[in-house]
């Protein structure tokens, strides 16, 4: 017969784990538990918001743009349905052809060539520069982005004037007419100077995200300033160019700033398609006509968007396989 000790005896049994009780399963895709009800509730305001600002406006666009509608004269008193009138109309319409080039000639050396290569430049050369003169310089370039339009425009004018111009002093020429003779260069420049601030914070971002040591490792293997940028730093932020690109290329395919400028002249040689749109549909009172190049101005940006955003999965999936 086994002895038992005393203080087996009286040593206590410990106690089984009691197992948590479960709470009630939330509903399949309710992370925070308010139900399909009261998360409606919150959604409520900025659907309506929405639904106003944006899906309204869009669908009220595309009806205007099927019908013959005018702010004066019997189209305005009685519409009528043209299905695809319009659209025909513009597309065979030689100063909407035109208006489409000077466009794509626009975005392309003010947005794509201009603000993506000097935004990135100017992020380039002030990650190196003293603290103090960083910031005096941002501020400056800063200054061009959050000048409202109508004070930039009045600036310029003042610049390039005819006969009181700055740049006309400066360069020692007298009697120059620069938004006349060089309209389409002027707006260009115009929109660089003013949206290269924004590609510059991005890419400023985008390059504080390299790392150092890839850096330093570049530097002792021999590569130069313009080496490391190549084969460290745009390889690494390549996603973040396409992202720029893709925003300031939206962006500025809707500017209507330059009508601030030159007014689409002289002679229409600056009249990109949002100056076009608000000639037609405001000036000239032909909504319907309007918005049916407004839908078509919204078609290209789509058109832009998916290309970009297919080219970034792209790149995204080539990452990913490597």
């Amino acid at each position: 017969m086994p002895s038992t000790s005393p203080e087996a005896e009286v040593a206590p049994v410990a106690a089984a784990p009691v197992p948590a009780r479960p709470g009630p399963a939330a509903p399949d895709g309710d992370v925070v538990g308010l139900g399909r009800g009261r998360a409606m509730v919150f959604v409520a305001p900025a659907l309506v918001l929405v639904g106003v600002f944006l899906v309204f406006p869009a669908v009220w666009t595309i009806y205007l743009g099927l019908l013959d509608y005018s702010l004066t004269g019997s189209a305005a008193k009685a519409p009528t349905f043209v299905g695809l009138g319009n659209y025909v109309t513009a597309l065979g319409d030689p100063a909407f052809t035109r208006s489409l080039y000077l466009t794509l000639l626009y975005v392309g050396f003010s947005a794509v060539v201009g603000q993506n290569v000097l935004g990135f430049l100017l992020a380039w050369f002030f990650r190196t520069t003293h603290a103090v003169v960083r910031n005096v310089l941002n501020v400056l370039v800063l200054l061009a982005w959050i000048l409202p339009g109508s004070v930039v425009a009045f600036l310029w004018q003042a610049l390039l004037d005819r006969r009181d111009g700055t740049l006309n002093a400066i360069l020692g020429t007298t009697d120059y007419a620069w938004a006349i003779d060089h309209p389409m260069a002027v707006i260009i420049v115009f929109n660089i100077w003013r949206g290269t601030a924004f590609s510059m914070l991005l890419y400023a971002a985008a390059i504080n995200t390299v790392p150092r040591s890839h850096l330093e490792v570049a530097r002792m293997a021999g590569a130069r300033p313009w080496q490391q940028l190549r084969d460290v730093v745009l390889p690494t932020v390549k996603r973040h160019v396409l992202t720029n690109t893709l925003l300031i290329t939206l962006w500025t395919f809707n500017d209507f700033s330059p009508y601030l400028l030159t007014g689409g002249g002289p002679d229409n040689q600056s009249e990109i398609l949002p100056v076009y749109i608000y000639k037609e549909a405001i000036i000239g009172g032909h909504l319907g006509y309007g918005s049916a190049i407004s839908l078509l101005l919204l078609v290209a940006n789509l058109v832009i968007a998916v290309a970009y955003i297919r080219l970034l999965r792209t790149r995204s999936h080539d990452e990913a396989t490597a």
